[in-house]
């Protein structure tokens, strides 16, 4: 079972509403730089001392009295010369525009300053834990961030938010349930937050830009750094309509171990955390254990027991994450009940509806103000499936990848063309995924007639690779 830990207290701390003065804010960001100096001795610093400030001011004595000699020496080589507070008053607004990437092997002065006009920039801000905008969640943690970097809506951190992982290797299927579920939530008034990955957490970036909350992605690189390449476009979005957010410093490139540390804020900030896809050793499960023991709540998506891609959730489902197969699972377990005033002004509800699926249009699919449950929930069947969503009012939403909307190729030019048929199979197994599926609602996805899919079908089924199910359900099953 989950177990969990007791929270960083920051009592000492008192905010100030006027900490973002630049001279502060050098003294944050030179804490920061300090050689060899973790959080835990910053945090004990900042509880002996108060404000970095402080800590520069301190002779050494009062220093090693309280975190030792060599931390002492460390932090008065640290102590920047005279003058360098007159060249921080007189930074110029837009002195730098640069990317921290090419400033490499700089001295701490100059990339001090450079961060400082950096966040001069619009949309552009540095946080720190004493500052009235630091987002209210982290403060419980352990390991809170001392220093937040970030691009875009810095609102959003004072909005409750609900945090969306899983694989970078997701399934067609994975990626349409971690959209639908992250719009709904959206659109209930919670920021989706997740780590701009490719896979489930793009996927959830995507959900959650199509409502008024927006997302926040928190990164393992340096906020002027858009990693990966291929989510480029996607966090230019978000940057523009939701937050890119990262604890680490300008210029930082892409290092397997900042991931952990990303992966504890994106649990501190979320009320809760979902995880759509993971394998068993995948970084979500380390993120949904991190939420687990600030005491947040755990949900997992089920999934077919052939995938490997489901036995991370069903290993969380064992040690007491909740099971859920709809958005509306996770807002009744949170008594979440913001959602009205969001979804009047939005349009939703109005997706294309499909056989099996109908849906009164404009009905909320969250909680009523008595707490009773709607009819209908986002993303599900009938039979109240997640796999059910149909791609054509998905791909409205961009829920499907840009190349699942393209039509295949038919099954005459398949018959005159082996490569052709492969090629069609291969993105047949793709937009089929390891749900079951009808045969309306493939048609749906891959723009394909049922007599061509059927076509394509019965060989794979052959083969071995698809199996037919009772209902005239579909599954894939390499």
């Amino acid at each position: 079972m989950f177990c969990r830990a007791g929270p960083f207290r920051v009592s000492t701390l008192t905010p100030e509403p006027n900490i973002a003065s630049r001279v502060a804010l050098a003294a944050w960001l030179r804490l920061m730089q300090v050689s060899g100096l973790g959080n835990a001795a910053r945090r004990a610093l900042l509880k002996t001392f108060g404000l970095p400030e402080a800590i520069f001011a301190a002779g050494y004595t009062a220093l090693a009295a309280g975190v030792g000699a060599e931390v002492a020496e460390r932090i008065l080589r640290a102590v920047p010369g005279e003058g360098f507070d007159a060249l921080v008053t007189a930074r110029t607004t837009g002195a730098a525009t640069e990317s921290a990437a090419a400033r490499d092997g700089e001295n701490p002065d100059q990339a001090i300053l450079t961060a400082l006009a950096w966040a001069e920039q619009p949309d552009q801000h540095i946080v720190t834990l004493a500052d009235k905008d630091y987002p209210a969640s982290l403060l419980t943690m352990e390991d809170p961030p001392l220093v937040l970097y970030v691009r875009g809506r810095l609102d959003l951190l004072a909005q409750p938010m609900f945090a969306v992982v899983g694989s970078r290797n997701a399934t067609a299927q994975g990626e349409r349930d971690a959209e639908a579920f992250s719009a709904v939530l959206g659109q209930a008034g919670l920021t989706v937050v997740s780590g701009l990955a490719l896979g489930i957490d793009a996927a959830a970036h995507r959900g959650g830009l199509s409502s008024p909350a927006g997302t926040v992605a928190i990164v393992g690189t340096g906020v002027d750094r858009l990693y990966p390449a291929r989510n480029a476009a996607l966090a230019r979005e978000i940057i523009q309509h939701g937050a890119i957010v990262s604890e680490f410093p300008l210029g930082t490139p892409a290092l397997a171990s900042n991931f952990p540390r990303r992966n504890r804020i994106i649990a501190g900030l979320g009320l809760g955390c979902l995880v759509v896809e993971a394998a068993p050793k995948s970084g979500s499960l380390i993120t949904a254990r991190l939420a687990a023991e600030a005491g947040h709540d755990v949900f997992a998506i089920p999934g077919s027991i052939h995938s490997p891609l489901s036995r991370g959730c069903h290993q969380l489902i064992r040690q007491g994450a909740k099971l859920v197969e709809s958005a509306q699972d996770i807002l009744e377990e949170l008594r979440w009940q913001n959602a009205a005033p969001v979804l009047n002004k939005g349009n939703f509800d109005k997706e294309t509806p499909a056989a099996g699926e109908r849906q009164k249009a404009g009905t909320p699919r969250v909680l009523s103000r008595d707490g009773s449950k709607p009819a209908g929930r986002a993303g599900e069947t009938a039979s109240g499936k997640v796999s059910g969503v149909k791609a054509a009012s998905m791909a409205e939403k961009g829920a499907l990848p840009p190349d699942a909307a393209k039509p295949l190729a038919s099954s005459a030019v398949d018959a005159q063309n082996p490569d052709a048929a492969s090629h069609s199979e291969a993105q047949v197994l793709r937009v089929l995924g390891r749900a079951p599926c009808d045969l309306d609602t493939l048609a749906a996805r891959s723009h394909l007639t049922p007599a061509a899919l059927l076509a394509i079908l019965l060989p794979l089924e052959l083969v071995g690779r698809v199996a037919q199910l009772p209902g005239g359900l579909y599954q894939r099953l390499d």
